[in-house]
C-alpha cells in the first residue's frame, strides 16, 4: 500500500504550474464542500435521519478511514476541515429549500470542476484520478500537506 508521501509526490507531478496550484487550492476545498452539500440532500434510510445524519457523513467516515490508513495526524487535519465544511453545509440545507441547495452545490460544484479542467489545461497534464480514483481523496490532502509539513510522517 502506498503511504502518504508517495500519494502527495504522485499526485504533485501533474501539479506543477504556479496557475494550476492556484486553481487547485479555491477549487479543491469549493469541490469538497459543494460534494458534502449535495449529499446532503440524498434521501437516507430511517436509521440514519433518526440520528440526524446523511449520506455526507456517512462518505466523511469513510474518507477518514482511508486517511488513517495515511497518517494519523493528516486525519485529523482533515477532520478539521470537513467539521466546518459539515457544518456550513447543514446550514444552508436547514435555512434553503431543497432546490436551492442543489442549485447553489450544483453550481458551486460544476464551476469548480470547470475551473480544475482549465488549470489542467494550463498544465498541460491529465488530472490524477483519470489514474487512479484514489486521487480525488489526496487531493485536499495535498491541499493542506504544505501548511504542515511536519506533520508528513
Amino acid at each position: 500500500m502506498k503511504g502518504l508521501d508517495t500519494w502527495l509526490s504522485e499526485y504533485g507531478e501533474s501539479h506543477q504550474n504556479g496557475t494550476n496550484k492556484n486553481i487547485h487550492r479555491v477549487c479543491v476545498p469549493l469541490i469538497m464542500m459543494s460534494l458534502l452539500g449535495l449529499m446532503g440532500e440524498i434521501p437516507v434510510p430511517l436509521l440514519l435521519a433518526d440520528y440526524g445524519l446523511n449520506f455526507s457523513h456517512v462518505f466523511v467516515v469513510l474518507a477518514m478511514v482511508f486517511y488513517l490508513t495515511l497518517s494519523l495526524p493528516f486525519s485529523a487535519l482533515m477532520l478539521g476541515v470537513v467539521a466546518p465544511m459539515l457544518y456550513f453545509t447543514s446550514k444552508a440545507q436547514q435555512n434553503l429549500t431543497s432546490k436551492e441547495v442543489l442549485l447553489l452545490w450544483g453550481l458551486v460544484f460544476l464551476i469548480s470542476w470547470v475551473g480544475q479542467f482549465i488549470g489542467h489545461k494550463i498544465e498541460g497534464k491529465k488530472p490524477s484520478f483519470f489514474q487512479d480514483l484514489a486521487f480525488l481523496l489526496i487531493g485536499p490532502l495535498w491541499i493542506v500537506a504544505p501548511l504542515f509539513p511536519k506533520y508528513r510522517k
